[in-house]
C-alpha cells in the first residue's frame, strides 16, 4: 500500500511527492521535507506516534493503518483542539465502490430482519475483523437503532468457539483469511422471503489510490478529524463528520 501511494502521488499533476519513509526512519524528516499532508499506511504499533508528530508540526494527515480505537481517538481529538486548522482523516478503506457498498448497506440494513457481514481477505492480514467490516457494523447498528429495528433474530443454543463470527456492536462479523484474495467484503440482509446481498471487491491495491488522492486533496479544507472517506464523497456527512457526530 505504501509504495502504491508512492506511485500514484508521484504521478499526480496537482502534488509533489516530498518525502518517503520506511520502518526506523526519523520522522523529523517530515518537516523538514515542508510536509503539507502526511500520508499514514503503517502498522498498529506506529500509526499513534506518526499522527501525533504531524499534528504537532501543523501537518494534515490521512490514515489509512487500523487500530485507532475509543482511547486512541480521544487522544486524537485533543490533539486537534490543540492544533487548530490541523485535519486528520482516518479511512478504514479507501476504495471508493467500499465507501459506497457500506454507506448502501447502511441505508438498507433498517428495512431488513437480519443482517450478518462476511469479509475476505490475504492471509497476511494482521487483524480481524478489517476495518472496514468494524465500521460497516457501526454504521449498520446506528441506523437500525434509530430506526428502531430490533436485533437479528438467532436461535442458536450451543456452537463451537467462533462459530457464530465476532459480535461487532450486535452485528455478526464472519473473518475469512485465504491466498489469493486481495479485499472483499459481503453485507447479507434478510427479511421473510427475501434476501439482499451487497459485495464489493478489490482484486488489486491500485483500487485504493484513487480514495487515497481524494483524501490528501480533501483534508486541508477539513479541519478536526474526519472518520471515514464518507464525508469527502458527499455521504451523508452528519454520518462522517466525527466533530458533527460529537455535536449530535
Amino acid at each position: 500500500m505504501g509504495a502504491a501511494a508512492v506511485d500514484a502521488v508521484d504521478a499526480a499533476d496537482d502534488l509533489e511527492l516530498v518525502a518517503a519513509l520506511g520502518r526506523g526512519d526519523d520522522l523529523a524528516q517530515l518537516v523538514r521535507a515542508g510536509t503539507d499532508v502526511l500520508v499514514d499506511l503503517t502498522v498498529p504499533d506506529s500509526t499513534e506516534e506518526i499522527v501525533h508528530v504531524a499534528v504537532r508540526n501543523g501537518i494534515h494527515a490521512v490514515v489509512g493503518t487500523t487500530g485507532w480505537d475509543e482511547s486512541r481517538l480521544r487522544g486524537l481529538r485533543d490533539a486537534l483542539t490543540a492544533a487548530p486548522g490541523v485535519g486528520v482523516l482516518i479511512a478504514p478503506n479507501f476504495a471508493v465502490g467500499s465507501v459506497l457498498a457500506t454507506a448502501f448497506a447502511a441505508r438498507a440494513a433498517r428495512f431488513f430482519e437480519s443482517v450478518e457481514i462476511v469479509e475476505l481477505h490475504h492471509p497476511d492480514k494482521v487483524d480481524a475483523p478489517s476495518g472496514t467490516a468494524a465500521r460497516t457494523a457501526a454504521l449498520v447498528a446506528d441506523a437500525r437503532r434509530a430506526a428502531g429495528t430490533g436485533p437479528s433474530p438467532d436461535a442458536t443454543r450451543t456452537a463451537a468457539p467462533g462459530a457464530r463470527g465476532a459480535e461487532v456492536d450486535g452485528v455478526r462479523v464472519h473473518s475469512v483469511r485465504l491466498r489469493g484474495l486481495v479485499a472483499h467484503q459481503e453485507v447479507l440482509l434478510g427479511s421473510p422471503g427475501e434476501t439482499l446481498t451487497i459485495r464489493h471487491d478489490s482484486l488489486d491495491r491500485a483500487s485504493f489510490m484513487p480514495g487515497v488522492l481524494l483524501g490528501i486533496r480533501s483534508v486541508p479544507s477539513a479541519p478536526g478529524l474526519t472518520h471515514g472517506l464518507e464525508a469527502f464523497l458527499g455521504l451523508d456527512e452528519t454520518r462522517t463528520r466525527d466533530e458533527q457526530r460529537t455535536e449530535r
